[in-house]
């Protein structure tokens, strides 16, 4: 096994940090939009007279930068060719997503809401892989370039990690489906045009077939936003939603009827090795930067670095760093060799253990800069309370351990669930 990534990867890390530094980093310094970033940030993000949602002057920048990036060639860098993209594989956007995060915060890359210059957009892969002509007609360019999107619709109030005990209902009426039920966690719907609703239109609960995914437009009659939750990181927007006899055609299922599920696990193994990778990436950042501050803060006489107390602590990080690169590294090549679902043990193992590891990161860079790192004019606060979140959402760490569990203890098959293309 040849553990040298491949030359054109690496090149193209030297062209996107070019184009970080000849476009975005002057972008994110004009106009004083360095107070998206800096101690400033959550207020000049947050719009506190609009129940915390995004300022609209934070979102326009961001859109802003994916404009540049998207004419330069990078934004759509992990899509097909035929979409604009260079059909990045799943090493290539692991390295990238690591690559970007390791620079810290600023506007190539913004995790808090999953902003990055080389987008990760697993709503235009849903599209190309599932939907209909009609659908793609619809859809597939404005996801494209990031000028429009979706919502999903698929965490309940009461059924967080399982979502096969869904009570979101569809029953057919005619050549239309009426939708009744709720939806939390339904990130990103103050801006899109349509929730992907997962309902339940056959089966029991617990099942895992007999449920529907369906594009429902947000100004449907009965689609409702019942409020915003404020979280350990602002700002939000992540809504809590409604669904009273909401009346969508048989045209807006995604993927075929009963098939909900099956479909969006499609790409739930290529989603978390990214974000494992951005994580890491964030990890060493905060350990970089700790080494950098301790070899020149000298209390009591001499630099914090002589002190085995400093240095134990993220010898410890940067080791668990370095092992967790090869996995990653190694996962994301077997996904592109083997197929998405064929290390989906592997997948969450580095899913779980980077959340988990970046916020010790996080946590070993206050304490090393001591007041300064509590305080929000360094960033690690700021990350800690973003990736604290990855411990929750994207399958929380208990269940990513209990899907290890099911694998090694001969519980589950390293396949691809049932009507889902193994090649993932």
């Amino acid at each position: 096994m040849d553990l040298e990534l491949p030359a054109d990867l690496v090149a193209y890390l030297v062209e996107l940090d070019e184009f970080i530094e000849r476009e975005i980093k002057p972008l994110e310094e004009q106009d004083d939009n360095v107070r998206f970033f800096d101690h400033r940030r959550e207020d000049a993000r947050t719009d506190w007279d609009r129940g915390g949602l995004p300022s609209r002057e934070w979102e326009e920048l961001l859109g802003e930068a994916r404009r540049r990036a998207d004419a330069a060639g990078h934004y759509r860098y992990p899509f097909p060719p035929e979409f604009g993209g260079r059909g990045g594989s799943n090493l290539d956007m692991a390295v990238i997503r690591e690559h970007l995060a390791t620079r810290g915060l600023g506007l190539h890359c913004d995790l808090q809401n999953e902003h990055a210059i080389v987008g990760n957009n697993v709503g235009l892969l849903l599209m190309l892989a599932y939907g209909s002509d009609e659908q793609k007609d619809e859809w597939v360019e404005h996801l494209a370039t990031g000028t429009r999107h979706f919502a999903f619709g698929i965490t309940e109030p009461e059924h967080g990690s399982d979502a096969t005990w869904m009570e979101t209902t569809a029953q057919p009426d005619g050549s239309d489906w009426i939708i009744n039920g709720g939806k939390t966690w339904n990130t990103g719907i103050h801006t899109a045009v349509a929730d992907l609703i997962f309902a339940r239109t056959s089966g029991q609960a617990g099942d895992g077939d007999g449920i529907t995914a369906f594009l429902v437009p947000v100004d449907s009659e009965g689609f409702r936003v019942e409020e915003y939750l404020w979280t350990f990181n602002m700002p939000t927007d992540h809504a809590r939603i409604s669904l009273r006899d909401v009346r969508v055609p048989d045209s807006a299922i995604l993927g075929g009827e009963g098939r909900g599920l099956q479909v969006v696990q499609h790409f739930f193994n290529e989603n978390r090795i990214r974000q494992a990778a951005s994580s890491l990436g964030a990890a060493q950042f905060c350990i970089n930067e700790s080494v950098a501050y301790a070899k020149v803060r000298a209390p009591f006489g001499k630099p914090l670095a002589t002190n085995q107390a400093i240095q134990f602590p993220l010898v410890e990080l940067h080791t668990q760093c370095e092992m967790l690169r090869a996995l990653i590294h190694k996962t994301a090549w077997s996904m592109d060799r083997y197929g998405a679902f064929s290390q989906s043990d592997r997948v969450s193992m580095c899913n779980y253990w980077s959340n988990r590891m970046c916020c010790e990161a996080a946590d070993r860079a206050m304490q090393v800069h001591g007041g300064l790192g509590y305080s929000r004019h360094k960033p690690f606060e700021h990350i800690y309370r973003h990736h604290r979140r990855y411990r929750i959402t994207e399958g929380s760490e208990e269940i990513q351990m209990r899907r290890v569990a099911g694998y090694l203890f001969g519980f589950m098959s390293q396949q691809a669930p049932k009507g889902v293309r193994s090649d993932g």
